[in-house]
């Protein structure tokens, strides 16, 4: 079953990167959590943020961040409003489901006919 994980929001932060000390580069992106398989796909509440500089096209850790980070971030993260968690059922299972439920009533249905 393969899970991805989907942009949900992205956010241009004012402010500097801590590695190339730009200050127009820097977004934080906040990604959720998608399992999908033949029969099913699940909006998880599994939430996972990234913050990334595209002026030096690296990767800010939490360890890298500054005071004036952190604050944007728990602002934006407040801010954040996730996806409800869901589960959709795909047309392969809702086939395997009708045809259960037709076969049990003809199985029922064959069985109180034979008794009479």
């Amino acid at each position: 079953m393969p899970e991805k994980l989907i942009d949900i929001k992205q956010v241009a932060l004012p402010n500097n990167c801590p590695e190339c000390f730009s200050k127009e580069g820097l977004r934080l992106t906040f990604k959720q959590k998608i399992k999908e398989s033949n029969f099913y796909k699940s909006i998880t509440t599994d939430i996972s943020h990234e913050l990334n500089c595209t002026t030096c096209n690296s990767v800010i850790y939490p360890v890298q961040w500054t005071d004036d980070i952190e604050r944007v971030f728990e602002y934006q993260k407040k801010a954040f409003t996730p996806k409800k968690a869901s589960t959709y059922i795909k047309k392969a299972l809702w086939i395997i489901i009708i045809s259960s439920v037709v076969l049990i009533a003809l199985i029922l249905a064959l069985v109180f006919y034979l008794k009479l």
